[in-house]
């Protein structure tokens, strides 16, 4: 039966006027009839619905996508990490992976996501854990340690707190030569925060974590590209030389 004998039909049925005019009253198939069910000509319902209609845009759901998929596999492994169900040295490769996952994909989306806050929610995404490892760019391992004690190592405590003076001193000269882009600084604060958390003994309160931490999260919202401006550059400089002189007393006073 054609779309108009369908139309016809219907009218018939219920006692319409012609078969373009609008009808009331039951359907033939139960129920009060609904204007906006019937069919509409050249709609094939059984026709697959593209959601992109070249190959620029394909890639950037294809990009979407792999973003999405990246955030839910990060929480599953931050709870998985707090659950203790993997080891620390299992965590801290997969979570550096993803994290970098994570900066590629979206750098390749630019504009498209600007902020991942908005596309979780406009994505129905409820991933905390991710999104906080998302915002400081670094392994929980990295932030607050991976609890492993080597205290009862004298030799290995040493070595530590000598990584964490070199630390601390090739930060500070890199950027006395100038260097302020975000790829160039995010490492190596990354590095220094491992090396204060490897000192076991040293405070929980020591300042210089927190102004670490604090610094790679704000590092961690800029692209790669950016660079910290002359202000910037020059308060992260009188931070860490301040938070270096605090780290030498509590050494002198060990």
């Amino acid at each position: 039966m054609s779309f108009n004998q369908t139309q016809k039909y219907l009218a018939t049925v219920n006692g319409s006027s012609s078969p373009g005019s609008s009808f009331s009253g039951s359907s033939p198939f139960g129920g009060a009839s609904n204007n906006n069910a019937r069919p509409l000509p050249g709609i094939n319902l059984d026709e697959e619905i593209r959601l992109t209609t070249n190959n620029r845009e394909r890639a950037q759901m294809d990009n979407m996508a792999d973003l999405y998929s990246i955030i839910v596999v990060l929480e599953h492994l931050e709870l998985a990490y707090i659950r203790s169900s993997i080891t620390h040295t299992e965590y801290t490769p997969a979570c550096r992976q993803l994290i970098a996952q994570f900066r590629t994909a979206s750098s390749l989306l630019g504009e498209v996501v600007p902020d991942l806050e908005k596309f979780m929610k406009e994505y129905n995404l409820n991933c905390p854990a991710a999104a906080k490892r998302i915002k400081i760019g670094v392994p929980a391992t990295v932030e607050f340690g991976d609890g492993v004690s080597n205290e009862a190592n004298g030799h290995r405590t040493a070595k530590y707190v000598a990584e964490t003076v070199q630390s601390y001193i090739t930060v500070v000269d890199v950027l006395k030569l100038g260097m302020a882009a975000v790829d160039q600084i995010h490492p190596l604060l990354a590095d220094l925060m491992q090396s204060l958390n490897n000192v076991r003994s040293l405070p929980a309160d020591f300042e210089g974590r927190a102004k670490v931490r604090e610094w790679l999260i704000k590092l961690n919202s800029m692209k790669a590209s950016e660079e910290l401006n002359a202000e910037e550059k020059r308060q992260l400089e009188f931070d860490l030389e301040s938070n270096y002189t605090a780290f030498r007393g509590w050494l002198d006073n060990q």
